[in-house]
């Protein structure tokens, strides 16, 4: 496969249901191959965000299709594609079933109205479990020949069986409850995500259906259970059964005296979209009823066996709130997400990516791992998971146990269960140094886990402050200020990521260190602004939204458009996660018809229309997705000459472009202005990434996304990073090297549009 078969803009016309003239779209292009034709006041300019997004999981799942991949790793890339897909359902989707039950009329910036956009993505996420279904079986197949079996019941032998047999009254059937279904009992509740045995029971007598039965499988018991050698000639064999075979196996000890005629899986995505109570008076108490709701949210979509009469789920469905249009039947297995514990219970290394590990940057060790000395030294970034995550680690435990250092200020959007991060604060706060955390308890899916630990920093003295109530703070800040003879001294760090130790080794982002006294002081501001309301006067270096962000873009934006009018090179390079604000995807179009060069990297969703003729044959978009997952933000304009350069405007940033993060979110974009610190971002990193083709797609006019051709280079960017240490991460030989040449690593290749470097 090498395009996504679904573009990611609505059809001319959907199936099953008439348009009137007002709503009908216009095609996309007038032919095969041809570029539409657009104007800057059509919504057709804009791609569909939530098709957008299915397009980038059909990137995920490609992955697993990938033969340049380990086994293994293709497996677990199925089952992120399907943890992905999990997600958009019970929030995204969530989102449109309920603008339309509420017969909501508003329209999406490219003029798709709730339900037309609800039919459209209920369309192409169908074609996408099917796919993920056909690669499910293709890797089952190819796992069989490396002696990684799943076996059926049917297949099962005799030693086997009494094994499972055992297995099954010792660990599973004492926590089973099995539930009869009939017009006397109503349907039990089934948690989100939550999967359903439901076996159809007759009486052997009579031969007459009795009742349908319901078991659900315990989460906390493995589903792919491995069966034990039989001898030294099963080699390195792994056999595995599911949790649900198993279960059906030995059905008749749940229900006795009755016989199966059929049995299958149900599994059901509920709406996890809740409100919280923002004005509460307790916000913590109110955001743990919000999330006992969730548990309980309307039934969004339902998979089912294809064992299992159709008429049977659509009754269930019905029970459950779930429409017909939202029933979906699957041939091999419910439940792709559950393949990585398949993953994690095969030890097949051979069949994994060769294990990498983060090295820790030189230039710390230079100053004997003094976190402050480097600082005072230099501004200093870090490619993760390139380098290390433990810098960030170690520069918070130290300023915990400095004795000379006064006060802490830390934000935290997502972090691990036993973060290193809160128990440097706890530690700071118990031998008497201020301590302030920003919490925010809004990072979906890990309010429960914020909760958890904000009163583990509370109980240790931390000022935890729940920031804006409008707002959500997504700025990954710290800021230590140190006594340093009779004067003080600030730090800070500002990272493009989660300050979360087990994300940082699969998750590329930046970690900026400097004391320089502008960023300093400006990070000390923001932190006020989140904590106490108190609006900044004016940044000295700083852009953050929901103020300033927005309208710095735009100036810098307008900018490459002067020096484009001006008969001068306009160059822009983007990279993000997220490109969907509608305000800024018009301003780039601008700026291409104004003659500005604009190159993207967005590895997720995209709404911006590149290679259109008149609108944006001067943009192109790219995405990476890889061995990891592309996560930091960075944007850099040229300032007059053509990037890379040293004269460019780099930036990093915690911002996608989105209206969320400038309007509703409280983020942050920091100069990058240090000679070693920019040629790395700039000359390095994004040049890196640009250049990359075996893991690269391509965005065309009619929003399809092709793989980037490697007929003439082949070149992976995560490999590069993996082979060759950051230049700053070097130390100071590193440093003087990108002085002296801060392109380097790419002297005398051809850049992206051909031309000598």
């Amino acid at each position: 496969m090498t395009h996504s078969p679904h573009p990611a803009a609505l059809p001319a016309a959907l199936p099953g249901k008439a348009r009137t003239e007002e709503e009908t779209f216009r095609p996309d292009s007038k032919g095969k191959g041809e570029k539409p034709v657009i104007t800057a006041t059509m919504p057709e300019r804009f791609l569909n965000r939530e098709l957008s997004w299915l397009d980038f999981n059909e990137r995920v799942l490609e992955e697993a299709r990938n033969p340049r991949h380990p086994l293994l790793e293709r497996v677990r890339f199925l089952s992120i594609s399907a943890r992905n897909l999990d997600e958009f359902y019970s929030v995204r989707v969530a989102g449109l079933v309920g603008q339309v039950r509420e017969e909501r009329a508003g329209r999406s910036p490219d003029g798709a109205t709730p339900a037309q956009q609800l039919e459209a993505v209920r369309l192409k996420g169908r074609a996408l479990k099917q796919a993920q279904q056909r690669v499910w079986r293709d890797l089952r197949g190819a796992l069989r020949e490396e002696g990684i079996v799943l076996l059926g019941s049917r297949d099962l032998e005799k030693p086997d069986r009494d094994w499972l047999e055992e297995f099954f009254n010792d660990q599973v059937f004492p926590v089973l409850t099995p539930l009869a279904v009939d017009r006397a009992q109503p349907l039990p509740f089934v948690p989100n995500m939550g999967l359903a045995l439901v076996l159809c029971l007759k009486n052997p007598a009579s031969g007459d259906h009795v009742m349908d039965g319901i078991v659900l499988l315990p989460a906390r018991i493995p589903r792919f259970i491995r069966l034990p050698g039989n001898g030294p000639e099963r080699g390195r064999e792994a056999r595995f059964v599911l949790l649900e075979d198993v279960i059906t196996l030995f059905a008749s000890r749940l229900f006795p005296g009755l016989t199966i005629t059929s049995a299958g899986l149900l599994r059901l995505v509920r709406d996890t979209d809740v409100e919280f109570e923002d004005e509460a008076e307790d916000l913590v108490n109110a955001y743990e009823t919000a999330l006992k709701q969730r548990r309980r949210g309307t039934g969004i979509h339902l998979e089912m066996e294809s064992t299992l009469p159709v008429t049977l789920g659509r009754e269930i469905g019905e029970d459950m709130g779930v429409s017909t249009g939202d029933l979906l039947v699957l041939p091999e297995m419910i439940g792709l997400v559950d393949l990585e514990q398949l993953v994690r219970a095969t030890d097949r290394p051979d069949l994994l990516f060769a294990p990498y590990t983060p090295l820790f940057p030189q230039r710390v060790l230079d100053f004997d791992g003094d976190c402050f000395a480097a600082i005072r030294a230099k501004d200093m970034i870090i490619h993760h998971p390139f380098e290390s995550f433990d810098v960030v680690v170690q520069f918070l435990r130290q300023a915990a146990r400095d004795p000379n250092v006064v006060a802490i200020k830390q934000t935290l959007y997502r972090t691990s269960s036993d973060s290193p991060i809160v128990q440097a604060l706890i530690e700071a706060a118990e031998a008497g140094k201020s301590v302030t955390a920003v919490v925010e308890l809004r990072a979906r899916f890990d309010e429960e886990a914020n909760i958890r630990f904000s009163r583990a920093l509370e109980a240790a003295g931390v000022q935890v402050v729940y920031g804006l109530a409008a707002y959500k703070t997504h700025a990954k800040l710290s800021l230590v200020v140190r006594r340093e003879g009779k004067a003080l001294r600030s730090y800070a760090h500002f990272g493009t990521g989660n300050y979360h130790p087990v994300t940082a080794r699969i998750y590329t982002d930046l970690s900026f260190f400097t004391c320089d006294e502008k960023l300093v002081k400006d990070s000390g501001r923001l932190f006020n602004y989140v904590t106490g309301w108190a609006r900044p006067e004016q940044m000295e270096a700083l852009s953050y939204a929901p103020v300033t962000l927005r309208a710095d873009l735009e100036e810098l934006v307008r900018a490459e458009m002067r020096h484009a009018r001006e008969g001068r090179p306009a160059h822009i390079w983007l990279k993000m996660n997220s490109l969907v604000d509608p305000q800024l995807i018009d301003l780039l179009y601008e700026a291409s018809q104004a003659g500005v060069r604009i190159d993207g990297l967005v590895r997720g969703i995209c709404c911006l229309r590149p290679g259109v003729p008149g609108l944006s044959e001067n943009i192109r978009i790219r995405s990476l997705v890889g061995r990891f997952l592309e996560h930091s933000r960075i944007f850099a304009f040229g300032n007059g000459r053509r990037l890379p350069s040293r004269q460019a405007r780099v930036y990093m940033s915690s911002a996608d472009w989105m209206p969320r993060n400038m309007d509703r979110r409280v983020e942050v974009m920091v100069p990058l202005t240090d000679p070693v610190v920019h040629a790395q971002v700039l000359g390095q990193i994004m040049v890196a990434d640009m250049r990359d083709t075996l893991q690269s797609w391509e965005l065309n006019a009619q929003g399809e996304w092709h793989h980037v051709p490697t007929e003439r280079r082949q070149f992976s960017a995560h490999e590069y990073f993996m082979a060759h240490p950051s230049l700053s991460g070097r130390g100071t030989a590193g440093a003087a090297e990108l002085i002296a040449e801060p392109y380097a690593p790419f002297r005398h290749r051809r850049d992206l549009s051909g031309e000598e470097d």
